[in-house]
This record gives C-alpha cells, sequence and structure tokens, in this order.
C-alpha cells in the first residue's frame, strides 16, 4: 500500500519539531559540543600545517589553544579596567544623557512619572519582605550560573583538543569502514570541503575585523574619545556577527560620543568616522578578499543570527554564520542543489540566474511539448 504524500510531509514535519525540542531543551549539552565541532573546524587548517612539519597533532592542538585562550585573558585583562570604569560611571551617564536631552521635558516628566509609580510600587512588597535572605539566594543562583559556564567551556575547550587531534585519520577511518558506501564517502568529501573553506574564510574574516579594530580605534584617537583601544577592540569583536555587530557597535559608539563631547559636529563625526569604515570594509574590502562565492543572502543572515540567538543565546549567534557557510559549501557540492545555492547566495547572484535560467529552459520544452501553451502561441490562437 503506497503512503499518501501528505503523511511522509508532516512525518518530516514532526521529526524536524520534536529534534528541535530536545536542541533547546539539552542546550546546556549540545552547545559545548557544537562550538567544539566549530572550533575544530576553523583551527584544523593550522594543526595540519604543523603535523606536517612533524609536530603531532595533539600537542599542536594544546598549543594553539593555549595561545588563543592566553591572548584572549590577556586582552580581557587589558580591556577590564576600562570597561569597569565605564560600568561604574552609568549613574553619571544617566545624569549626562539626562541634562542634555533637557529641552524635551515633557518627554523627561513623564518618564520621571512612571519611575516614581514604579518606585512607589516596588515600596510596599519591600516593606513586608525579609530582606536577609535575599542576597544568599541571588548569590547561589551566581555561583550556579558561573560553575555550569565554566563547565561548558571546559568541556567545550576538551572536545574540541579531541577533535583536532584525531584529525584526517578519524574521517579515514570512517572511509574505510564505509568504502562500499558512496553516499557516505561522499559525504565525507562534503565535510573535508567543509573544513578547509570554514578555516580559509574565517582566518580572513579575523585578519579583516582586527584591521577594522586597528583602524576604529586610531580614528577614536585621533577624534578625542576617551579609551579608544575599547571601542576598536569591540567594533574587532562584534563585526564577527554580521549587520548586528556592527549595527551595535555604530550605537555604542553614538552613545559615548553624545556623553562626552558637547558639540554636535563632533558626535556626528565619531558616528560617521565609524559608518565610513564599516561601509568600506563590508562593501571593499571583505567582497575583495573573501570573494563573491561565500557571500550570503542578508535577509537570510539576519534571521539566523536572530533566531539561533533567541534558540541558544551568544553560542547562537556565534554558531548561525558558520552553519549557513557549511550549508552553502555541502550545497555546491551536491547534484540538484541550484535552488538552495539561489536560495542562500544573494540576489543577485549567478546561482540564482541558473535556477531561472533552468527554469525558462523546462518551460520552452514544456510549450515544445504540448503540455503548457507557449504564450506566443496562445496570443495567436487568441488573435485568431
Amino acid at each position: 500500500m503506497r503512503r499518501p504524500p501528505g503523511r511522509g510531509r508532516a512525518l518530516w514535519v514532526l521529526a524536524v519539531l520534536g529534534v528541535g525540542t530536545v536542541l533547546y531543551l539539552a542546550r546546556q549539552a549540545f552547545v559545548p559540543i557544537a562550538l567544539a565541532a566549530l572550533f575544530a573546524l576553523i583551527l584544523s587548517s593550522t594543526v595540519e600545517w604543523l603535523h606536517r612539519h612533524r609536530i603531532p597533532r595533539a600537542l599542536s592542538a594544546v598549543v594553539i589553544l593555549s595561545v588563543l585562550l592566553g591572548a584572549l585573558g590577556t586582552a580581557g585583562n587589558a580591556l577590564l579596567t576600562p570597561a569597569q570604569h565605564w560600568l561604574s560611571s552609568a549613574p553619571r551617564v544617566l545624569q549626562t544623557i539626562e541634562r542634555r536631552i533637557r529641552p524635551a521635558e515633557g518627554i523627561v516628566k513623564r518618564l520621571q512619572a512612571v519611575t516614581a509609580q514604579a518606585g512607589s510600587l516596588a515600596k510596599a512588597p519591600a516593606a513586608a519582605a525579609a530582606p536577609a535572605p535575599a542576597a544568599p539566594i541571588f548569590d547561589a543562583a551566581l555561583l550556579t550560573a558561573t560553575g555550569a559556564t565554566l563547565t561548558s567551556a571546559a568541556a567545550c575547550v576538551i572536545l574540541t583538543i579531541f577533535l583536532l587531534s584525531g584529525g584526517p585519520p578519524m574521517l579515514a577511518r570512517m572511509a574505510a569502514s564505509m568504502s562500499a558506501n558512496l553516499p557516505a564517502a561522499h559525504a565525507l568529501r562534503v565535510i573535508e570541503a567543509i573544513r578547509r573553506e570554514l578555516g580559509r574564510y574565517y582566518g580572513t574574516i579575523a585578519l579583516i575585523n582586527l584591521g577594522l579594530g586597528v583602524a576604529t580605534g586610531l580614528a577614536m584617537l585621533g577624534l578625542g574619545l576617551p579609551n579608544p583601544v575599547l571601542w576598536g577592540a569591540l567594533a574587532a569583536l562584534l563585526n564577527f556577527v554580521p549587520y548586528v555587530g556592527s549595527a551595535t557597535t555604530l550605537a555604542v559608539l553614538t552613545i559615548v560620543a553624545f556623553i562626552s563631547f558637547e558639540e554636535l559636529t563632533r558626535v556626528l563625526s565619531v558616528t560617521g568616522s565609524y559608518l565610513a569604515l564599516a561601509t568600506l570594509e563590508g562593501q571593499v574590502v571583505q567582497p575583495l578578499l573573501v570573494g563573491r562565492r561565500l557571500e550570503l543572502n542578508p535577509i537570510l543572515v539576519f534571521l539566523a543570527v536572530w533566531f539561533a540567538g533567541w534558540f541558544w543565546g551568544v553560542a547562537g549567534i556565534v554558531i548561525a554564520i558558520p552553519a549557513l557557510v557549511a550549508l552553502k559549501v555541502a550545497a555546491e557540492h551536491g547534484r540538484d542543489s541550484g535552488a538552495l545555492l539561489a536560495f542562500l547566495g544573494p540576489v543577485e547572484s549567478k546561482s540564482l540566474e541558473a535556477v531561472r535560467g533552468r527554469l525558462g529552459r523546462v518551460r520552452e520544452r514544456a510549450a515544445r511539448s504540448g503540455e503548457v501553451p507557449h504564450p506566443a502561441a496562445s496570443r495567436t490562437a487568441q488573435g485568431e
């Protein structure tokens, strides 16, 4: 008995929903695995280069991760002091913002009224509640969250070392055990292509973001903005998230300039300088160095970042773009994946033009075979 086509689609929908539910509920277990796989794919090219120079893969993996973690720790320690300064000066910053927007007295008065009402509502339960047990509860929650984060980070590092230590021999053993399965061998070739392309892509993106961070820091230094090193590091780090990262950096720099400078022209100069640098990086430097082949649909990138951030938080934002790049590389190695490439690529991509051309040829063949009347023939028939 043949299964109805609608039933198969319903089963696929249920399977996707089930997998998504498991990934969401067990994200604390799956996030370290996904991040470790991503880091292993990105760093495997460097590990293989060191292995060709007779350095064991395990030692290379440990050295590379130690260097990266040490560099991140040093950079974080250097940026901790200015970041704490800005966080501790939050009341002064709010007062400065209130003073700057004082001409709009109506808006300020409404905000003060809402704040006073919220304060009066918050005071009533505070008097009845006992304040003593509040601190231990907060401390326990903070310690639990910190412990979970450290555990996930340690699991991610250990799993990354194991994946890097395995390297291509792990894939070779898998291929040897499945030598008669051609689809499995093809899948292994696709994995190797994804590993190579992701390493090349993120190596280039890291250099581009480093250059953007240096240029942003120098520009903020020239414009007299306080803590230019902090803003340069922020620009370099957030630029790993396309569109959303640069928009966040632009908003932060505008607020800091609005607080730091009295003249509106200096505020606009800070905003305009970063906007010019980000535009130059996104429209000229990145297409020139990365190439058009791995470009993605901007709308799809934004939706992927937004949904992944809701689904897995910061880890989801980190994984979203590599997942799209890996999907596009896999589609490039597929047989009938022109529609998927057109969906993933930008609007003016060659894949979309190829799909349109293929649809046009199918329509012409159908018209010649008499299945679908050709537009010219239909107009002739109507004229008669």
